[in-house]
């Protein structure tokens, strides 16, 4: 079974059904597949880190068959209580195999007490392995999306309170804009931000607060440049993007903000289309107070057809990037010149 509902996946991860003896969690977002399938180990085996209750497996471990993976299955645990054999796959060439494992072990053809557990990458709709953890009775599959702003803004609420310190409500709005959307690295920023704030000090920071911390740096460049992108401003676009090129920010950043200011307005634009007002809309999307006014200029001319438009050409440009030997900021600029030209004959 598939398990997608936010408090589906955090009931299961932290009191997991004894029945279940399978779970695939897979996604794009490599940090919260580690994050997940941890506390889903610790939660499913008394002794998640003990190597004779515990197989950890990788590609290089497995043979094109999948016997050395049923062996693991099969195998007992030496101190008693539930064995736990976790995969990491990244081989889509191993997939059908470890597709074949994960259905026979939920079926109890292998160590009925042993728990599968296996964290993969993107999947799509066609994926064997995702099939079959989805139709088993006895598996789930959990897949883990980006996070999105609101769902970034908890994470950090949550991390900050462990150590006493908070962000007010503006100050909540410019740090979730600089965090990086992968979960590792946004942890470990959130953890950067708590010690700069004080552990145990009860502080709770303004904006203001945050500029010695976040600093004018490279990537308050990246962000402008996108915003000027957007707003039909081209001049003030390219001499962003370059002012960020000789403070050290490569092409692959520059087109990451522009794809998250995309993101920014088609989440924007979707809400209004719920029945939210344009600028309550900009607000639940993570829009600073201080680029309110030419965000909301740009959401009422913008429209979500448009913007499907443009995003092949970000992720066109996003892969044209990381190609070896791209000239990866004239890619930028030349996505920046399209938007910025698309965005001029929307008026702006």
């Amino acid at each position: 079974m598939e398990l997608k509902r936010r408090p589906d996946v955090e009931r299961f991860l932290k009191s997991p059904d004894k029945a279940i003896r399978c779970a695939l969690i897979y996604g794009p977002d490599a940090g919260v597949v580690r994050e997940r399938a941890a506390q889903l180990a610790a939660a499913a085996t008394e002794r998640p880190d003990d190597p004779f209750d515990v197989a950890l497996m990788t590609d290089a471990d497995l043979d094109a068959g999948g016997a050395s993976l049923e062996g693991e299955l099969s195998a007992q645990s030496m101190m008693g209580g539930r064995r736990l054999v976790r995969l990491r796959l990244t081989a889509e060439k191993l997939e059908k195999a470890v597709a074949e494992a994960l259905a026979a072990h939920a079926e109890g053809r292998f160590n009925p007490e042993a728990f599968f557990l296996v964290e993969a990458g993107n999947l799509g709709r066609r994926s064997a392995l995702r099939s079959a953890a989805e139709k088993a009775a006895q598996a789930v599959a959990i897949p883990c999306y980006e996070d999105e702003p609101g769902d970034v803004a908890r994470l950090v609420r949550e991390a900050l309170a462990k150590d006493n310190v908070s962000l007010n409500n503006d100050a909540l709005a410019v740090f979730v804009a600089r965090l990086p959307r992968e979960r590792g690295v946004a942890r470990q920023e959130i953890e950067r931000l708590a010690l700069f704030l004080g552990p145990g000090s009860g502080r709770t920071a303004t904006p203001e607060d945050l500029e010695a911390f976040l600093g004018v740096e490279p990537e308050a460049s990246l962000f402008d440049a996108a915003s000027d992108a957007f707003g039909g401003r081209l001049a003030e676009a390219q001499a962003g993007l370059r002012r960020a090129a000789q403070e050290g920010e490569a092409g692959p950043a520059a087109v990451r903000a522009i794809g998250m200011h995309l993101g920014k307005l088609r989440r924007t634009l979707t809400l209004v289309q719920s029945g939210a007002g344009v600028q309550e809309a900009a607000k639940a999307s993570g829009v600073f107070w201080k680029q309110e006014r030419e965000f909301l200029r740009q959401a009422r001319a913008w429209s979500l057809p448009e913007l499907e438009r443009i995003q092949p050409e970000v992720l066109s440009a996003d892969r044209a990037c990381k190609s070896a030997g791209a000239p990866d900021h004239l890619i930028a600029e030349r996505l920046a010149l399209t938007i910025a030209s698309r965005a001029r004959r929307l008026g702006l």
